[in-house]
């Protein structure tokens, strides 16, 4: 094991994301939703015409759109009253649009991103980095080599002001619009924040670019917004990490992410979320891959009360590729619903889905997903896995795939495993010298692995300590 990975393993990672700030803004909306809450929040940003009016067509939507209860096996949405949320909170900084050092943030905040090793993988393994304190980015830079070929990292705020036409063109419109689902609704009439990515044709950024948001208040909403748009030939790789400090009152997450993967173009989207379990996190994510572009999600879940969440791809050209990988893990209390969603549009397109669930203290895991192959798509495939592990008779699993197979020329498979941690396997890992926990740590290790290998070093090692805290109950 390398120096770095001894240093990451040796941090408080309990402490870094159980600790709470108190709550300071400039700025902040009443609870509840209504058409004066969206103008003032598109008043508070400044915002251009257009965008107000985008933002009061998706609050009609949201208002005559019912809340999803119909589907097999839902987690309980019953508890959530936007009445009661607080949806837009900006932070008090000096700078609108986030400062240009660390050392330029309040000391509570600088402390908040501190904690969680932000500044330190600013340094060493990132190309850019952006970071969200409640409803506003609080900081924002570009390492200027990748500047200086025409690639843009800058927050969504930033980009409607500077980046105008680009983002009329993208935003909500082809990819997530808000007719989508009612949260996609809610999402475009009080987004804010979020990060705004443009690689140029033929472009490769070969670090990854980092985007954190962080939910301090008590009984607020965060709905940031992360638009990526890969031109022709380039490549980048965009990691999102996200938490909430544990409060009493409920948080809502609705965050939306829209990618556009060129033609020939290389995107991967990872995101590590460990949100408090009083968070109910319901995010709509979507890709549009043109001819020969490729698509990756992975995608870490746990911390939350209940998850809904599947994110999609649209293979629109010839030969276009998607995969997924995701991990999801639940709790006492938790219902952590998640899977994927693809649609082959082309010929010659291709899909893997690869998920895996643990379960234990009676938590709920479930793999939610739709593979739609359209007819004339010919000669496209795509493969299904599902593996969920479950650590006792109180905990579940469900798997709810769906298929909708228009053309007779393809591939299909689609494979599901459920399983207890078995006796045997304990009592061998026991005799070699190993305590039941960690007997039980290094089989649950062992099983996400094809995921956490995907990962950079930094937040492969997160992931996996993360997953042992939640087995020992420390977090939440």
């Amino acid at each position: 094991m390398s120096s770095q990975q001894d240093d990451l393993k040796e941090t408080d990672t309990e402490a870094r994301f159980e600790f709470k700030k108190e709550e300071k803004s400039a700025f902040q909306t009443e609870k509840g939703l209504t058409e004066e809450t969206v103008r003032v929040i598109s008043e508070d940003k400044d915002e251009p015409e257009w965008m107000l009016e985008r933002r009061l067509r998706a609050l009609e939507q949201f208002q005559e759109m019912p809340m999803p209860t119909d589907w097999p096996g839902q987690p309980d949405l019953s508890e959530i009253d936007i009445d009661e949320i607080v949806p837009y909170i900006r932070p008090d900084i000096e700078a609108r649009g986030g400062a240009e050092s660390w050392e330029d943030l309040p000391e509570e905040i600088q402390d908040t991103f501190d904690k969680r090793g932000i500044p330190e993988a600013e340094k060493n393994a990132l190309s850019g980095v952006g970071a969200q304190y409640e409803s506003e980015i609080v900081y924002q830079n570009m390492q200027e080599r990748w500047e200086e070929k025409g690639v843009i990292f800058c927050d969504m705020d930033k980009a409607v002001q500077e980046h105008e036409e680009l983002v009329r063109e993208h935003f909500m419109t082809k990819c997530v619009p808000p007719s989508d689902n009612k949260f996609a609704a809610l999402h475009g009439a009080i987004w804010s924040g979020g990060s705004f990515v443009y690689i140029p044709e033929n472009t490769t950024v070969e670090m990854p670019v980092q985007a954190y948001f962080r939910m301090n208040s008590e009984g607020m909403g965060q709905f940031e917004h992360t638009l990526i748009i890969a031109e022709e030939g380039s490549e980048v790789h965009y990691i999102e990490g996200c938490s909430a400090p544990k409060y009493s009152a409920f948080n809502l997450h609705s965050g939306g992410v829209e990618v556009f993967v060129g033609e020939d173009a290389h995107v991967q989207y990872s995101t590590v979320q460990n949100w408090s379990k009083n968070t109910y996190n319901l995010n709509t994510k979507r890709a549009i891959a043109e001819k020969g572009g490729r698509m990756e999600w992975i995608s870490g879940s746990m911390g939350s009360k209940a998850t809904m969440l599947y994110p999609s791809t649209i293979l629109k050209g010839r030969g276009a590729s998607d995969n997924h990988i995701t991990i999801a893990f639940a709790g006492e209390g938790q219902d952590i619903d998640t899977g994927a969603k693809v649609y082959h549009n082309a010929p010659d397109t291709k899909s893997t889905v690869e998920s895996k669930s643990i379960a234990k203290d009676g938590g709920r895991t479930n793999y939610r997903g739709l593979v739609h192959i359209a007819d004339g798509a010919e000669n496209s495939s795509t493969a299904v896995e599902c593996d969920a592990l479950m650590f006792d008779n109180e905990s579940t699993s469900d798997t709810m795939p769906y298929m909708e197979i228009n053309e007779s020329k393809v591939d299909v498979a689609h494979e599901a495993t459920v399983g207890k941690i078995g006796d045997e396997d304990i009592f061998y890992l026991q005799s070699r010298g190993l305590d039941d926990d960690d007997a039980k740590q290094m089989i649950v290790s062992g099983f996400i692995e094809p995921i956490t290998e995907e990962l950079p070093i930094e937040y492969a090692v997160e992931l996996n300590r993360l997953v042992e805290l939640e087995m020992e109950g420390s977090l939440g």
